[in-house]
């Protein structure tokens, strides 16, 4: 099997040169010339990222045509609602670190913070009206509410008893699933898809934003320093996610269960959450989450194989898939 970095560069290179006009176009967005916001929007600008959604967008716009300026603004505008949406979500964690790197609210304040994101979300809808395609301005604002609406349901289903798988998936369909069954409708749209054509693009991506969610809350089983998340990070925020949730489910622990109830009212120790994680690793948790990816690569892969007829942006979409069930972070 490849390395991931192979993955990358068979992804990239069918869009190399839309790529890089993407990142120029994007980080000029990411300037300023007053002190407090320009400081801000360089500290994001830094982040820089392997660019997955652009990737995706520009990928999905191949498939169906070619990138063109409508693509490249769609994904601007996408990217920048995605930039803000994590700028606010960082101030409601309360996180200090964002892939490695210290957040915009730990390096300034919350109120600096809640104000770049705004000005991120305000310069999304800027560029997205650029396109002038009434669907795609629609797709972005009701990828706003869905993100929005989705963080709000974690935040009550953290107070909830219950343990449920389908509440996780609820979950995740309305965050990172629906992230990116934007990014592949809309740059299947923007390349002048059909009705037809659209609903398929939304549901691969749909799919595909879950594998990456799982594969997310499987490093929090992991001591995952690289991207600024120690082990039982999300159980000591109170959630409990696929993995845990399965070893649970099936085993009716009573020990554990109540180590899970006190995850979710935000009173379990360390060493709850260091037994609560080996417990999960130990009753089969990661196995059945990595069986769910693979049901999810199959499902994928099979769109890509009846709908994908550039052989170069198959090969691209089917190395995007692999990348992101098996990248390190």
């Amino acid at each position: 099997m490849p390395e991931t970095k192979d993955f990358l560069s068979v992804i990239r290179r069918p869009i190399a040169a839309e790529l890089q006009q993407f990142v120029g176009l994007f980080d000029a967005t990411l300037q300023h010339s007053d002190g407090l916001l320009g400081q801000a929007l360089t500290h994001i600008r830094q982040r820089g990222g392997k660019r997955m959604r652009p990737m995706l967008i520009l990928l999905m716009a191949r498939a169906y045509g070619r990138v063109n300026d409508v693509t490249q603004h769609a994904g601007v505008g996408l990217e920048l609602l995605h930039t803000a949406s994590l700028v606010h979500d960082d101030v409601v964690d309360e996180s200090a670190e964002r892939r490695g790197q210290a957040s915009v609210n730990a390096t300034y304040d919350n109120k600096v913070a809640v104000l770049v994101g705004d000005y991120l979300l305000s310069t999304a809808l800027l560029h997205v009206s650029y396109t002038a395609n009434e669907r795609i301005v629609q797709y972005l604002a009701e990828l706003g509410r869905t993100l929005a609406a989705g963080e709000i349901l974690q935040l009550q289903n953290i107070g909830r008893d219950e343990l449920s798988e389908q509440s996780y998936y609820d979950v995740i369909r309305q965050k990172t699933a629906a992230l990116f069954e934007a990014c592949a409708a809309i740059g299947a749209l923007s390349a002048g898809a059909t009705a037809e054509q659209e609903r398929q693009a939304a549901l691969f991506g749909r799919r595909l934003g879950m594998i990456f969610q799982i594969r997310d809350d499987i490093f929090d089983y992991y001591d995952q320093a690289a991207i600024g998340k120690p082990t039982g990070n999300d159980m000591l925020e109170g959630k409990l996610t696929l993995p845990a949730l399965h070893a649970l489910l099936s085993t009716r622990d009573g020990d554990m269960l109540a180590i899970a109830h006190r995850v979710k009212q935000g009173t379990v120790t360390p060493g709850e959450i260091a037994a609560l994680v080996d417990f999960t690793k130990q009753h089969g948790g990661i196995e059945y989450a990595e069986s769910k990816m693979d049901e999810l690569r199959s499902e994928c892969l099979d769109y890509v194989s009846t709908c994908v007829s550039e052989p170069a942006i198959a090969e691209a979409l089917r190395a995007y898939v692999d990348f992101v069930i098996q990248r390190n972070n």
